[in-house]
């Protein structure tokens, strides 16, 4: 297995950055061009693993996508709602948000479709969405019987996703009603969508909801994002600009936070589609100073104090945080997070193992854990083909030598850059490794 070691930097990390385009927002904007009436041009699209796995999939469903790797850019020819395909079978990898965006977009095909992954794919549960389909006309059913997880097979043969009422359990991952949403505009009638339960996850609807919004789309909510109305109405063709992503930022944050630095990073703001860019308001409680601009973020290192947090809204931060958690002068627990056990890996738990092999004193709970402060010991950092194990772990090695990051290639599912624009942070060679 390649791995790449971690190098501490000699002086506090200063410098700007502009990470890849947002993943979030990139497969979002893939179904929503997909569903509009006509040629979508996104701009500042990302290029990763989770996004071509997106592309290859719209193609194999009869979409034309004209991607420039380069340019940053795509256009995809939108059909109003029609699936040009009657039979695909589509393998999404691990990447969540595509065979859970994939899957409602599918119920609107008068053919037959197969979803499919790698093997914590098959894991990762997806009933909750397909039961809120069904009774607007979707014919979903498990490769498995009563598996509740992928493979599935949507079936448009004999009926397809229509609209009308339904309801939709909140618990378990926010991308099942965001799929159920984003969809509903190409039904033939309005959609109804009654949330059941704790919603997690909510900046990522809102996100969705703004997006949705963006592309035309009649849809109305109250404040707590309890139920939605969606009106049979087309999307509409453009040009839609992505964002920076946020979840990626939370990286470079962190490094400055735990080198006492100052890092900026450009083209969020507080008022950015991407609930992660809370993340420096966390970092803010831990005693770091943030500088909120129109179009970038500044956050300064300093003395770090343990927190005790709840970050349902922004989980896929929590790793991060707990890697400047190693460094504070206090315990800090994080908490309502139970979300994560159903990601690429159940994210608890491996945070938990790594920072104990690192030496690092971690305590796991139903909804969360506790990091005690400490100075990480050489380890090989294990990844579990989850990107953000890699990224957040890689923050330790800034600080302490020997940390050696396993994999370290499975950031390419949403950053595949991220260790050559750490180097490039720092300002120097700091990372030595192979095959990366």
């Amino acid at each position: 297995m390649s791995s790449i070691e971690i190098q501490p930097v000699d002086s506090p990390i200063r410098g700007s950055i502009r990470p890849p385009g947002s993943k979030s927002i990139t497969n979002r904007a893939m179904i929503l061009a997909a569903l509009a009436d006509g040629p979508t041009t996104l701009t500042g699209m990302l290029d990763s693993q989770d996004t071509r796995v997106m592309v290859e999939s719209l193609r194999r469903l009869g979409f034309t996508v004209d991607q420039d790797v380069a340019e940053c850019r795509c256009t995809v020819n939108g059909l109003a709602g029609k699936i040009p395909a009657k039979q695909a079978d589509l393998r999404l990898e691990n990447s969540g948000t595509s065979i859970r965006f994939l899957t409602s977009l599918c119920a609107l095909g008068s053919g037959q479709y197969r979803l499919d992954g790698v093997e914590r794919m098959r894991q990762r549960p997806i009933g909750d969405l397909v039961r809120a389909l069904q009774p607007l006309g979707a014919n979903i059913r498990y490769e498995v019987p009563d598996s509740d997880c992928p493979p599935i097979i949507v079936d448009g043969l004999l009926s397809y996703f229509t609209g009308g009422w339904t309801s939709i359990q909140g618990s378990i991952s926010s991308q099942f009603l965001s799929s159920l949403l984003m969809t509903a505009p190409a039904c033939q009638k309005d959609v109804h969508v009654r949330v059941d339960g704790e919603l997690v996850s909510k900046p990522y609807v809102t996100m969705t909801l703004q997006m949705m919004q963006a592309f035309g789309a009649e849809v109305f909510w109250p404040d707590d994002l309890s139920e939605f109305h969606v009106s049979a109405k087309p999307y509409k063709a453009g040009t839609y600009d992505i964002e920076p992503d946020a979840s990626a930022a939370s990286y470079f944050f962190a490094a400055a936070a735990v080198t006492g630095g100052e890092v900026t990073v450009t083209g969020l703001s507080r008022k950015a589609l991407q609930g992660d860019v809370g993340f420096a308001a966390a970092l803010e409680q831990m005693g770091c100073e943030v500088i909120w601009g129109t179009d970038r973020i500044t956050v300064k290192g300093k003395p770090l104090h343990g927190i005790d947090i709840d970050m349902n809204a922004i989980s896929d931060t929590a790793q991060t945080l707990s890697a400047v958690a190693v460094f504070a002068d206090s315990p800090t627990t994080i908490r309502n997070v139970g979300h994560m056990r159903h990601k690429e890996t159940d994210r608890i738990a491996a945070v938990v193992t790594e920072l104990k092999r690192a030496g690092i004193r971690a305590e796991e709970h139903a909804e969360g854990l506790t990091i005690f402060p400490g100075m990480p010991q050489p380890a090989e950092i294990h990844t579990y083909d989850d990107h953000r194990m890699a990224m957040s772990f890689s923050l330790l090695g800034l600080r302490v030598p020997g940390i050696k990051i396993l994999d370290p290639g499975c950031t390419a599912k949403t950053y595949p850059n991220y260790f050559q624009d750490l180097r490039t942070l720092c300002t120097g060679e700091h990372l030595a490794g192979t095959n990366l």
